[in-house]
């Protein structure tokens, strides 16, 4: 019970925060991750929660890089190993990895892996390109920020094709 009290703090918390940058006019619209070794940004509008790894019930069959199926909250959720679907190694599955459960609005009731969250990111000053068809960003450190499409990922025939 206590960590889902910490969760809706954390949520409650994230929200009052982004409510206040919007007061102040700079609107954080991305959630920094990290998938493996890299930094990526997902858009906010696209994520629905952010939950610690729940207990994952394993399905025969299915490809590497799907865990299995969640109950959260009485709803089942399949979950991603967001790395491993990317060609990557499979994300470590300790305490900072994290569960982004997809947002109501794309109709999936999916979750995806991911080794950390990193915190809310304002990429809007930051220099964006474009290499290999997505979207870089390169922040004020030089780090360099891979955005994360999830609408586009949602509607790859692979990510929906999970048996073997």
């Amino acid at each position: 019970m206590s960590k889902r009290l910490d969760l809706r703090q954390f949520q409650q918390s994230l929200a009052d925060r982004m409510r206040a940058k919007g007061e102040e006019g700079e609107r954080v619209t991305a959630l920094g991750i990290q998938i493996g070794e890299e930094l990526w940004l997902a858009e906010m509008a696209d994520i629905g929660e952010v939950l610690p790894i729940p207990p994952l019930t394993a399905v025969p069959l299915t490809k590497p890089w799907y865990c299995g199926v969640a109950n959260v909250r009485g709803s089942l959720f399949s979950v991603v190993d967001l790395a491993a679907y990317l060609g990557r190694d499979g994300a470590a599955r300790g305490a900072r990895s994290r569960v982004l459960l997809v947002a109501q609005k794309h109709a999936f009731n999916t979750g995806l892996l991911v080794s950390r969250v990193l915190g809310l990111r304002n990429p809007r000053n930051w220099r964006r390109s474009e290499a290999d068809g997505g979207v870089l960003y390169e922040d004020s450190s030089g780090q360099v920020w891979r955005h994360l499409d999830i609408p586009g990922l949602l509607g790859q025939p692979e990510f929906l094709h999970i048996g073997n």
